[in-house]
């Protein structure tokens, strides 16, 4: 009797370590989720400020810091998730987000929240279509940013790739979320039956983007994603 009941606590023990250990393992994704955002948005109120060419270079600010500290970024993870692990990346994606409105919360006022409401009201005049097809380039200089650094241990791609995407006026589902959250409550529920195909549009061509380069490694087209962790 006694026997069993050690084992059934020992049992009891081990399932509870599991569920903890998944809990802090989710926790800490969810943090390095969280962060990403976080610097996207920090690097997207720098850009609103500083404007021109300088701002399009310090906004590169942003990436460098996630991919130094391997934040989990949806644009920076897309190019390595094929075939499987779409959940995972829908909640980083959320996460990213949520990192987004937090600090545009506090940055979201005066100038950066009329540049944010311009650069949305662009977007929109585009139309979701011509948005998404434009965020394919976003993706594909992302791929190219992180797969520089991590394969090749180069800052170039990132640090000319970003300054590129936004000169070339292409959408970032996690930067342009930033502008979003930045707009302000009214703005978005005045204008939300646009805004959701939009940002629709805009992920799924940065996903594409992420992932064009398979075309040039077809043996990638078959794999579910690489092996080696990034950010």
């Amino acid at each position: 009797m006694l026997r069993h009941r050690g084992t059934m606590l020992c049992i009891t023990i081990a399932i509870l370590f599991v569920e903890y250990s998944q809990y802090i393992c989710n926790m800490e994704k969810i943090t390095r989720a969280f962060l990403a955002g976080v610097c996207i948005a920090i690097a997207g109120t720098t850009y609103l400020n500083v404007g021109g060419v300088v701002g399009m270079v310090m906004f590169a600010f942003g990436l460098i810091v996630v991919v130094a500290f391997r934040y989990l970024l949806f644009t920076g993870r897309s190019g390595y998730t094929w075939g499987s692990g779409y959940a995972g990346l829908a909640m980083m994606l959320f996460w990213n987000l949520v990192g987004c409105m937090a600090v545009a919360w506090i940055t979201g006022v005066g100038e950066v929240a009329e540049k944010s409401q311009a650069i949305i009201m662009a977007r929109l005049a585009s139309g979701p279509v011509r948005c998404g097809l434009m965020s394919i380039g976003c993706g594909f200089i992302m791929t190219a940013a992180v797969r520089g650094y991590n394969e090749h241990g180069t800052w170039l791609p990132l640090l000319f790739g970003v300054p590129a995407f936004i000169a070339c006026g292409f959408p970032h589902c996690v930067a342009d979320g930033f502008y979003m959250a930045a707009c302000g409550g009214t703005f978005l529920v005045e204008n939300i039956r646009g805004l959701l195909p939009f940002y629709v549009c805009i992920v799924v061509g940065n996903y594409v983007g992420c992932n064009l380069y398979r075309l040039a490694e077809p043996s990638m087209l078959s794999v579910a994603g690489r092996k080696k962790e990034i950010v």
